[in-house]
């Protein structure tokens, strides 16, 4: 217990100070978080970090949602060979982290990938991958002078979201559990009253799977604003190509341990806490407007 309430406690504490983990630490008041307040005002530091975790999670959590559950109801159809399918989708899970962040490196790099080799014979757009700020999802990308040429406005953080569903294997096994849960009665009174495999996807299977969508929707909203390593990996511990991978996790590191401003470090802390707290609490509210709570 003392382990996990005198850091909560210190860190509040810090984030009230001046401490560069050298000296011992000088009250400032509110002057870490009026900085913060400062940066939001300029779309600099936090703002600009929080922007890049909130396309991430934004674009990741959701696509790893729709692809776990398309997966799960797949490789739960009795054909030959499902145990090998099953292997398959889930082994990159257990990857270790490092070894699949070296691994992307080299399938996403621009110039010998193996990915924009296969795009290039295809006469696709290959694009620039970790080596480009370039954002997907942005009014820029929308227009068509973005696709002219040979790369596609494709960037940093689109290839963190592509790695990031590649190891989904453990909400897919979530999901293979649940709907081996759903009983098979219901699609039988389904099948008679003549619903066709869409039919009763979607008013049987997806509407009992509700609940476990819940619990991946927040459990993958607090992975994705916490991930770290594989961020530092593929951006030099520096959030390159032009900070378009700092998030906030690896800009509270870099303020805690690079710039030696542990204070400031701690607010950022606190700030990232009430954020995940408020979007939780939001969606625990919202919740029963499309989780189906009955007996199954």
């Amino acid at each position: 217990m003392a382990l996990f309430v005198y850091p909560f406690v210190v860190s509040l504490y810090w984030s009230f100070c001046q401490y560069d983990l050298i000296n011992p630490p000088r009250f400032v008041g509110l002057d870490n978080y009026q900085q913060l307040a400062n940066e939001f005002a300029t779309g600099t530091g936090i703002a600009h970090a929080l922007w890049n975790t909130g396309y991430y999670a934004l674009l990741s959590v959701p696509l790893s949602i729709v692809l776990g559950v398309g997966l799960a109801t797949l490789l739960s159809c009795d054909v030959r060979g499902q145990s090998i399918f099953r292997t398959l989708f889930y082994l990159p899970s257990v990857i270790p982290v490092v070894a699949a962040s070296i691994l992307w490196m080299w399938l996403l790099n621009p110039t010998d990938g193996l990915v924009n080799s296969i795009l290039g014979s295809l006469g696709l757009w290959q694009p620039q991958w970790f080596a480009s700020p370039a954002e997907l999802v942005s009014p820029e990308s929308l227009t068509s002078a973005a696709w002219a040429g040979n790369s596609a406005p494709i960037g940093s953080k689109d290839a963190l979201v592509l790695m990031s569903l590649w190891g989904m294997g453990n909400f897919m096994v979530i999901y293979l559990a649940a709907i081996g849960d759903i009983p098979k009665s219901l699609y039988e009174a389904a099948r008679i009253d003549g619903a066709g495999p869409v039919r009763r996807f979607v008013n049987v299977t997806l509407p009992l799977l509700t609940p476990i969508i819940f619990f991946n929707l927040v459990m993958g909203l607090i992975q994705s604003v916490q991930a770290f390593t594989q961020i530092y990996i593929v951006s030099e511990g520096r959030g390159a190509p032009a900070d378009s991978t700092l998030v906030i996790s690896l800009h509270l590191f870099l303020s805690a341990f690079q710039h030696l401003n542990m204070g400031y470090a701690s607010a950022v802390a606190w700030l990232l806490f009430a954020m995940l707290g408020i979007a939780t609490w939001f969606l625990f509210t919202t919740s029963r407007r499309w989780v189906y709570e009955g007996v199954r």
